[in-house]
């Protein structure tokens, strides 16, 4: 089978999976390490690599999880806080094996929207390795995240754009 065959049919089957349909199986850190290296070759304006990632596993996948729901339920008035979504943050968190945070770097020497489209080629190459891998992958952008500024550690020149859930099927 030649390359674009195969690219063809990664490209075809990819497809957001999301953490209920994850099993328990932990994702191998060569794969992980595959992946997050994918997301590197990713074309970019002036060689900014705009990208920043955060990997959440773990412990520390459990403490953002437990952050987000705080979040949550700290930001929603009373009379919209839905119990239900506020399990879904916690069950997805902890159902994926690895969720990553996606951060734009914003360098200056490019327009904004240059970066953002140069971070999303990342997360597309991530999506893609996940694929071929068969891992289940998805991005999600809930707008809580906007809150997540000080334990993502987020600059004032830098946004972080979502998060990108992963686990075994």
């Amino acid at each position: 089978m030649n390359k674009a065959t195969i690219l063809k049919e990664i490209i075809e089957e990819r497809k957001s999976i999301f953490p209920k349909d994850y099993t328990d199986t932990e994702i191998p850190q060569e794969i992980l390490a595959e992946i997050l290296h994918a997301a590197t070759l990713a074309p970019n304006h002036k060689r900014t690599k705009p990208w920043r990632f955060k990997i959440f596993k773990g412990e520390e996948k459990a403490k953002l999880a437990a952050e987000m729901q705080a979040i949550y339920k700290a930001t929603q008035p009373e009379q919209l806080f839905l119990e239900k979504k506020y399990n879904d943050i916690g069950f997805k968190i902890n159902k994926a094996d690895v969720v990553v945070s996606i951060i734009v770097n914003f360098s200056g020497m490019v327009p904004e929207w240059e970066e953002i489209a140069a971070t999303s080629m990342a997360v597309q190459n991530m999506y893609l390795t996940c694929t071929a891998n068969n891992i289940g992958c998805y991005w999600s952008s809930p707008k809580i995240v906007d809150h997540l500024k000080d334990s993502l550690t987020i600059e004032e020149n830098q946004k972080c754009l979502g998060l990108f859930y992963m686990g075994a099927v």
